[in-house]
């Protein structure tokens, strides 16, 4: 736990360099792009598709209608680009993790490397194309998830417990893996995450919880959609910087736990029992001395008095 909050708080004072406030700015610019043209050229018919999908359902005109009897009925005009906005918050967390991921990781490895691990020796156990497969390979086992646990949204607690785990099991499995791929053999990283899995986890869920903060901006929305063009940007820049704070915190815990490992020195090896030890080796060269190997196919003989001379 001590590793865990050490390597918190200097995550946080990371988070103030200027290298990494300017390496943010990138996926932020890319996704803020994206988003607008995704959102020019489908927003409308994506609220009109939902818009006729929700009138399909009796329980959901029932529940508008009740919206209109306790004077909301407001929220009806604003319920289906809400709704829009929540599908697509996953979309944006995932492509927002491997943003960060690809463009801010490495480099924020590196400077943690500099400054805290210069002597740590960089073994390259993993290379940046395995670390791109891992990351997708991870990412869309989460979308899977993701996509199947949505009808349990439904159920107003799990609909706040369910994204962040998903998200934090995600974390955890995209930074823990770049955090180690410059400096840790193979053998290393898989040792090192198999040991530290329950902290790593934690660390992941604490991350995906922090990234749960946008769904207060959605919250506004409904009340206030027409801002949805600058919340959509402040959503995308609070998850950037939780991702961001993430990678550090991951890179200050991983590359602390692999100088320690590599900290310990190697047990020594038992001496094997047919390696001949010197007195053995003496031991061997006495008796040798005293009873003389036999030819080959002879019975050797054993040392006893001299026989006396055969008498003439």
């Amino acid at each position: 736990m001590g590793l865990i909050f050490d390597s918190f708080w200097r995550a946080v004072a990371y988070c103030l360099h200027p290298r990494v406030i300017a390496l943010s700015v990138l996926p932020l610019l890319l996704m803020v792009a994206l988003s607008f043209a995704l959102g020019y050229f489908f927003w409308e018919p994506a609220v009109a598709a939902v818009a006729a999908w929700l009138q399909n359902y009796e329980l959901v005109g029932v529940f508008l209608n009740w919206l209109d009897q306790v004077g909301a009925g407001a929220f009806r005009t604003v319920f289906a680009p809400l709704l829009v906005l929540v599908v697509a918050t996953p979309g944006i967390v995932f492509l927002t993790l491997l943003l960060v991921a690809l463009t801010m990781t490495p480099q924020m490895v590196a400077l943690v490397a500099q400054r805290r691990f210069a002597a740590l020796e960089r073994k390259r156990g993993g290379s940046l194309i395995a670390s791109v497969f891992w990351s997708l390979g991870s990412t869309l086992l989460a979308l899977v998830v993701m996509v199947l646990t949505m009808p349990l949204w439904l159920v107003p607690p799990l609909v706040l417990l369910l994204p962040p785990l998903i998200w934090g099991w995600l974390t955890y499995r995209v930074f823990a893996f770049d955090a180690l791929a410059d400096h840790a053999s193979k053998d290393e990283r898989t040792g090192l995450i198999k040991t530290h899995r329950g902290p790593l986890l934690v660390m992941g869920v604490v991350t995906g919880f922090l990234g749960a903060a946008p769904s207060l901006i959605w919250a506004s929305g409904a009340m206030f959609i027409v801002a949805a063009p600058l919340l959509v940007p402040l959503a995308i820049w609070i998850y950037t910087l939780v991702f961001a704070f993430a990678s550090l915190w991951f890179a200050h815990y991983l590359l602390a736990a692999l100088e320690r490992l590599r900290a310990v020195p190697a047990p020594v090896r038992p001496a094997s029992d047919a390696t001949p030890t010197m007195a053995s080796k003496v031991l061997t060269q006495d008796v040798e001395d005293v009873w003389p190997k036999a030819a080959p196919g002879s019975a050797p003989s054993l040392p006893g008095p001299s026989s006396p001379p055969p008498s003439p």
